[in-house]
């Protein structure tokens, strides 16, 4: 009989106060989230010193640790003030920080002394001589590169004793770890300091010249075909064995910009996943039903990434788009009366009676039914919910919990 001895984490993305208190809630170990300097996230709900107090109070009720990225390139002048930055981390009670920056690694080391550091991805590791490098330089994590293979990690693990951290579901960078300079270019925005325009996920159009030689405008020519270079979404949901097996010690979701609805169901999954196979390895079975859920909140196909070889034009998002099941998130339960079945509603989206909807919650758990009747929070009969936030109450069919969520398909 196997008994794993130590369950990967499970690193949730949290762009915001809210984001981190549901990855907490629907079972993450721990969170990432970004300040207000240095990080590559300029545009999510990035962190005010206050924010960050608040969460790790929250998150240590649960047992949960919160990292800080701060992986941006710095250029000259981008690093004034940093040490200031991560002593003031330190002594907030931040678990970690995320840099890819030698110099930032560097002024951390020096000026904020016991603020444990983890090597970002955006730094490219793909081999072990590089994580011990990096052990020896006082680093107690390395969050390897997203082109990293499985037999990769395997043979990385059986030389090196670094905590490794590896992505696992979320968005993927058409560029080599991150390292794109494609913004720069067509938006003016520097991805490696955080203004990333994402312009890979653009539609292109291919132009075929009558003449190759003269140069003219491309869009002289006859378009052929509309063609991306954005790749498909990553998914290792049916792959967490080789995970835990080959010694991963923290597996990671991406997404801090994507809402509560992304990181409560995703993060749910996975806790579902890995608590399952390291209960009991010798009779794990994967469930469909787990990568249904993922489903309903997939905004782009799913694929192994490089895990398992170089990806191919399946993993590509050209020509046709592939059809994707929508789900729309709806609202979320404030509160719950058990005598009179009641559940009281903060609405995300427009719903209203003769919906069929979906409460899910943590553990996994579901309830399907069709709204019969609704009320304001004044208790005056409505037929539907069309202000953004607003206050309702509602006739459930089975108990639900607050924080659970409400959705319904498009």
């Amino acid at each position: 009989m196997r008994v794993i001895t130590k369950k990967p984490e499970v690193l949730a993305p949290a762009g915001t106060l809210e984001k981190l208190k549901t990855a907490m809630i629907y079972g993450a170990d721990a969170v990432y989230i970004g300040g207000n300097q240095y990080g590559l996230r300029s545009r999510a709900g990035n962190f005010t010193y206050d924010e960050m107090r608040e969460g790790v109070l929250f998150a240590e009720k649960y047992n949960g640790k919160v990292y800080v990225a701060a992986n941006m390139v710095t250029h000259e002048g981008d690093a004034d003030g940093a040490g200031e930055f991560f002593k003031t981390l330190r002594d907030i009670g931040i678990h970690a920080v995320i840099v890819s920056d030698p110099a930032l690694i560097e002024i951390c080391a020096m000026e904020a002394p016991g603020l444990p550091i983890h090597l970002s991805t955006q730094a490219s590791a793909t081999n072990y001589e590089t994580l011990n490098f990096w052990k020896e330089e006082g680093l107690e994590r390395v969050v390897l590169a997203r082109e990293v293979g499985m037999d990769e990690i395997k043979e990385i693990r059986q030389h090196t004793d670094v905590e490794i951290e590896a992505f696992i579901h979320g968005a993927m960078c058409i560029s080599y770890s991150g390292r794109c300079t494609l913004s720069n270019h067509m938006s003016n925005r520097d991805a490696n300091r955080g203004g990333c325009s994402q312009s890979c996920r653009w539609k292109y159009d291919l132009f075929e010249m009558e003449q190759p030689n003269v140069h003219n405008s491309l869009l002289e020519g006859e378009p052929i075909e509309d063609f991306s270079m954005s790749a498909v979404d990553m998914s290792m949901i049916r792959h967490i064995p080789d995970l835990v097996d080959n010694g991963v010690d923290s597996l990671k979701i991406e997404g801090r910009m994507k809402s509560i609805h992304y990181v409560s169901t995703v993060s749910n999954v996975y806790r579902q996943a890995i608590d399952a196979y390291c209960a009991d390895p010798d009779h794990y079975e994967f469930k469909q039903e787990w990568e249904d859920e993922l489903w309903k909140v997939a905004q782009r196909e799913l694929a192994p990434g490089f895990y398992y070889g170089m990806p191919t034009e399946n993993e590509q998002l050209f020509g046709e788009r592939r059809k994707i099941p929508a789900y729309h998130f709806i609202g979320q339960v404030l509160e719950y009366d058990k005598e009179s079945g009641i559940a009281t509603i903060e609405q995300r989206n427009n719903f209203g009676v003769g919906d069929k909807i979906e409460f899910y919650g943590p553990g996994f758990t579901h309830v399907y039914q069709t709204v019969e009747s609704m009320w304001d929070k004044d208790g005056n009969p409505i037929e539907r919910a069309p202000k953004a936030m607003m206050i309702v109450k509602m006739k459930v069919n089975a108990p639900v919990k607050p924080h659970d969520m409400m959705r319904k398909l498009k």
